[in-house]
């Protein structure tokens, strides 16, 4: 598990890309854990401050509660659609994994709450510029950055 400012120094090029991504979108989707152990998916919006990667929600929201039972998480870029044409320069798709840490603020309006997201996986995946195979790029913090063709 590593935090975002440790992705980025391990992996500057591919962290960039991978942040780019995620802010192509203002919504992306958040996976948590429901009580009964089921998945729940949520639109959400990701903030990128201070090198950090913060998660927010509405005070006493069920993503807020879901986090605080069971902080396990993922994350997925807002989907954009390939192109029909020159699919080569489609923005790809981003999905990350991690573990959420409430931070509090008693200076946050509404008592609202407020995650940082420490990583413990991250995909990317992109279609080649010569438009003929898949580019799937993985990282984990023990096994690093991984470059597939598909």
């Amino acid at each position: 598990m590593m935090w975002w400012h440790e992705v980025t120094a391990r992996e500057p090029e591919f962290a960039a890309r991978v942040r780019q991504r995620f802010q192509k979108t203002k919504q992306c989707t958040l996976a948590t854990i429901r009580k009964s152990g089921a998945p729940r998916i949520s639109a959400t919006e990701l903030d990128f401050t201070e090198d950090e990667l913060w998660l927010g929600c509405i005070a006493g929201s069920v993503k807020a509660r879901d986090l605080r039972r069971d902080p396990r998480l993922a994350l997925h870029c807002g989907t954009i659609d390939i192109p029909d044409t020159h699919q080569g320069a489609w923005v790809g798709d981003a999905k990350l994994a991690g573990v959420a840490h409430e931070f509090t603020d008693p200076d946050r309006p509404g008592g609202s709450h407020r995650f940082r997201i420490a990583v413990t996986e991250i995909t990317y995946l992109t279609i080649a510029p010569t438009e003929d195979h898949l580019v799937l790029e993985t990282w984990h913090p023990d096994r690093g950055l991984r470059r597939r063709r598909r």
